[in-house]
């Protein structure tokens, strides 16, 4: 390897990519690692959906910049399809309520990533439902009497509390690789 290529470990100015993201404390992971499994489930999901809002952070229009053609996806976009699936699984599956989808239907299956455009309205609708979304599911946690509480979905069949909670750790750390990607090619910002 090359003068070049090699990294200088006496250059203080270089950090991981890890560290680099916000200067503030970050406490998104500060919660015990040990206790009751509803707790540890429901904080590691909340520690999961401030890291959503932690990559959206300091954006407005900019949020609905795409990923790459012919890819819709977009910060915006995620944003209205983790509000659609928290309105899934929490409302539709274990709740049982009638809740279509606010951003995508069998018309639009993809509604929540094509309609994810730079408009103000759209933005601050998005964070809404989002906000809605995810206190309905935190206040249906917290009232199940266990997590063996059970729903249908047509996909899975039956789906206990617990799998639905494992399930969306899942699908924000997914999702929140895409939004590290998405946020360093807006602005360049990196990091957890």
């Amino acid at each position: 390897m090359t003068q070049k290529g090699r990294r200088n470990l006496n250059d203080t100015s270089r950090r991981r990519r890890s560290e680099i993201f916000g200067e503030e404390e970050d406490n998104r992971f500060a919660f015990p690692a040990i206790g009751d499994e509803r707790t540890m489930l429901a904080d590691v999901l909340a520690a999961q959906r401030a890291t959503l809002e932690l990559k959206c952070r300091g954006l407005n229009a900019e949020l609905a910049r795409r990923a790459a053609e012919p890819s819709t996806l977009s910060l915006l976009g995620l944003i209205r399809h983790l509000a659609d699936v928290e309105r899934r699984w929490f409302r539709t599956v274990l709740a049982g309520q009638d809740a279509p989808p606010r951003f995508s239907c069998a018309q639009d299956p993809d509604g929540d990533f094509d309609g994810a455009v730079p408009d103000a309205a759209v933005i601050a609708g998005a964070w809404q439902a989002w906000r809605e979304e995810v206190a309905f599911a935190d206040a249906y946690v917290a009232e199940a009497p266990h997590l063996d509480v059970e729903g249908h979905d047509a996909w899975r069949g039956r789906v206990s509390l617990r799998w639905v909670l494992i399930h969306m750790v899942e699908e924000y750390a997914r999702h929140n690789g895409h939004a590290d990607l998405l946020r360093e090619r807006i602005d360049g910002a990196r990091g957890l």
